[in-house]
């Protein structure tokens, strides 16, 4: 992309109003605070402190909107004392320009490392910094200071204290989050019933299990449906698909399908019942012919093998899942996902940062170009002949991000935005002349414009906050005549310094993309050789923790993955190996090949189980084998599989003497039209399979046995997992892939555009 069409597509980006679900009330209670701050700190201290305690509350109130599951009341105290800190130290260095210009770049340079612990974090350090550079200027004294460092901390005081009073819908993020998870696989089951092979965003199950992880006062507290829904709502995923998917169930058409489809419709509806009744906090209302459907008995004739397990499997889970999505007085239920203290993680946020201090860390570039910024938009300021220099660097801090698109759109809808704000905010000055307690009030009512719509876009808060600073300056005297334009030149140059910043200092996501990838395969490899190492020896301790140890990582690389792929899209710059035809096929690649393994753990046997030997092999074989492809996928070489090839094409493998390569027992097998041929007795680069040299796998491979692998998903399962990973090859390779087609006419192969959960 160009660096014309990147500036326009974030500018757009930046300028662009998202419809979303406002939250009146809890703005409405933020707005309360601030006023109640400001109100007492204009009667009794004069309109100096008060403006500091305004922006000590406004700070606190901005802080419990952010996507954190953490007690509001906990980032507002813990907004208000950071702010008091700064603040404080700011004006003890305020008298010298450069011990203070010293203090802003250390200050400044550690709120952009914070980045590493989240966003949260990165946002309420990044805030603190900014505001310092406003309060600094109020206070005439070092006990003046003090003063005013304390109404901040009291700002976030009173924010927190009017959480705890004033609880709105209370627990109803983590609500939200479950019934979002629970909503999004009964929209999934309706698309399985069209397309056995649809794609799940894994991202709500991802959420809900953060929102579910508590402190131990929480859990004491938190109703009992938020405790065990959510485990069983992981678990039905893999169920539906392997119920749905004619590779391990029943034919793509007949009357077997009918009855899948009958089922899916049923769970369908069980779903939604069940996160309308968390979401509303009201017992699970289910239609009759929904649990008419799950409990006919006449299934079990129509089954057998896997699909008779995976449709008796989802029946009891979701009478489950209506058993506890609804509100009652059982104790608590579930495995409680304790959630630290805040202070208790400061070690870990100490090693996450020490981790970024590498030349390549895209933290580390934005920690320096922040504080660079900061330190020279602060000297430009004092030296430019307007009032309110700070203004520049403020505007400046507030709007980078470590990301190319953030930062511009931030740039592009501040100036924007504060453009819009100040001339709604001269124009009531003009008309109205509000003295110290009305400017107050009109503060106060931007304030609540702010939190109502600050998640509808930067733009649209912007608006309010620059009216808010147009009024908060007048409180304390100031004619809008000299704040007004200055705000306005100084927000620009803030931005242009913003966005020359990341030109000259860049941290391109574009580059790390197969570094992404091969993160998220070598994941995938390691989730699909714990699964299959579980049909090995199904009594091995610790092997469902392990399955779904590897299952979290393998969703967070996807995730990291997709995000990346999302910022690299708007960069201006070239694609370096890995275009983006290229990319969305290996994406759907590594989906289909983390499908294949969900699959397999749909139907991972019990501890009595008789173990399968040969699968020890295939784990083996599966791990290395994804381990050396991720580290050629960094080298930029197009991966190869042959030793996985010569495993899963020897004797345990194959199928029987007659048996067609495309059908299992009882109609469980690959119907005829899946993508690929299993076994390919070809390499990638049209050798043979046994030419590859030897591995730890394919050695075991020969030890493991004789003897045939009856189990249809393992058996299909193996060959699917080898058909993505060519898949994989294909999208990664300069010219022609395994398949022998021409991957430059832009056709993808089926296996791999099929994606996973």
């Amino acid at each position: 992309m160009s660096w014309l069409r990147a500036l326009k597509a974030t500018a757009r980006s930046g300028l662009t109003v998202e419809r979303r679900r406002l939250e009146p009330l809890v703005a409405l209670r933020g707005a309360a605070g601030l006023a109640l701050v400001v109100g007492v700190s204009l009667a009794l201290f004069g309109p100096g402190v008060a403006a500091s305690s305004a922006f000590g509350a406004f700070q606190a109130a901005i802080a419990t909107f952010q996507r954190s599951w953490r007690p509001r009341a906990t980032l507002a105290l813990a907004s208000g004392a950071s702010l008091a800190v700064s603040t404080f130290l700011g004006y003890l260095t305020g008298a010298h320009v450069a011990l203070f210009l010293a203090l802003l770049l250390v200050w400044t340079f550690l709120a952009g490392l914070l980045w590493a612990a989240g966003t949260t974090a990165g946002i309420i350090a990044s805030s603190n910094v900014a505001i310092m550079l406003v309060t600094v200027t109020l206070p005439t004294s070092v006990a003046d200071a003090a003063a005013h460092a304390g109404m901040i901390a009291v700002g976030g005081l009173v924010q927190a204290a009017l959480i705890v009073l004033v609880p709105i819908r209370r627990w109803g993020a983590q609500r939200d989050a479950l019934a979002d998870a629970l909503a999004a696989e009964a929209d999934y089951a309706r698309r399985l019933r069209h397309d056995p092979y649809a794609p799940f965003d894994p991202v709500p199950l991802m959420t809900a299990r953060n929102a579910a992880a508590v402190s131990p006062r929480q859990a004491r507290h938190r109703p009992a449906e938020l405790h065990g829904a959510r485990g069983l709502a992981e678990r039905i995923r893999p169920v539906l698909a392997s119920l749905a998917d004619p590779s391990v169930g029943v034919p793509a058409e007949g009357p077997e399908r009918d009855r899948v489809r009958e089922l899916l419709a049923a769970a369908a509806q069980v779903l939604d019942s069940a996160a309308r009744a968390v979401r509303k906090g009201v017992p699970a209302t289910i239609p009759p012919g929904a649990l008419a459907a799950l409990r006919t008995p006449d299934t079990a004739a129509l089954f057998s093998g896997p699909p008779r397990r995976a449709a008796a499997r989802l029946a009891s889970l979701l009478e489950d899942v209506v058993e506890t999505a609804g509100p009652t007085d059982r104790a608590d239920i579930g495995d409680l996902r304790e959630r630290p203290p805040l202070l208790s993680l400061l070690p870990g946020v100490l090693r996450t940062v020490r981790r970024e201090l590498r030349a390549d860390s895209p933290v580390l570039r934005h920690a320096v170009r922040v504080s660079a910024v900061a330190g020279v938009g602060y000297l430009i300021g004092a030296a430019l002949p307007l009032g309110h220099g700070y203004w520049a660097p403020m505007a400046a801090v507030m709007s980078m991000r470590p990301d190319f698109t953030q930062t511009y759109a931030r740039s592009v809808a501040r100036f924007f935005g504060t453009l819009l704000g100040v001339a709604l905010a001269t124009g009531i000055v003009r008309l109205v002349t509000p003295e110290t307690y009305a400017s107050a009030v009109l503060a106060v009512v931007c304030a609540f414009g702010m939190y109502l719509l600050m998640r509808t876009g930067y733009a649209a808060g912007q608006i309010f906050v620059a009216a808010y600073v147009v009024f908060l300056l007048g409180m304390g005297g100031e004619q809008w005549t000299q704040t007004v334009p200055e705000r306005v030149v100084l927000t620009l140059l803030g931005g242009v310094l913003a966005m020359a910043a990341y030109a000259v200092y860049p941290a391109w996501e574009t580059p790390r993309l197969r570094t992404r990838l091969a993160d998220w395969l070598a994941a995938d490899g390691r989730y699909a050789a714990q699964v299959v190492a579980h049909y090995a020896d199904p009594a091995a301790s610790g092997a469902t923790a392990a399955v779904r140890e590897s299952l979290l990582a393998t969703r967070d690389a996807r995730v990291a993955w997709q995000d990346a792929l999302e910022r690299a899209a708007h960069e201006p710059v070239r694609h370096r190996g890995l275009s983006r035809a290229a990319a969305g096929d290996a994406e759907h690649a590594l989906a289909q090949f983390g499908r294949v393994a969900m699959l397999m753990e749909a139907h991972l046997p019990d501890r009595r189980a008789t173990p399968l030997p040969a699968a020890a092999a295939l784990s083996e074989e599966l791990a290395h084998a994804t381990r050396q492809g991720a580290r050629e996928v960094r080298e930029r070489r197009a991966p190869r599989w042959e030793n996985l090839r010569e495993l899963v094409a020897g004797p345990p493998w194959t199928t029987a003497p007659g048996e067609e390569a495309g059908t299992s027992d009882g109609g469980e097998g690959t119907p005829a039209g899946t993508p690929g041929e299993a076994g390919a007795a070809e390499t990638p680069d049209g050798g043979g399979a046994g030419k590859a040299g030897t591995s730890a796998g394919s050695d075991a491979g020969a030890a493991a046995g004789a003897g045939r692998v009856d189990d249809p998903v393992v058996r299909n399962g193996a060959r699917m997992l080898l058909e993505a990973l060519d898949a994989l090859t294909e999208a990664l390779a300069d010219g022609t892939g395994p398949g022998g087609r021409d991957r430059r006419d832009g056709k993808g192969t089926g296996a791999g555009r099929r994606e996973a959960g």
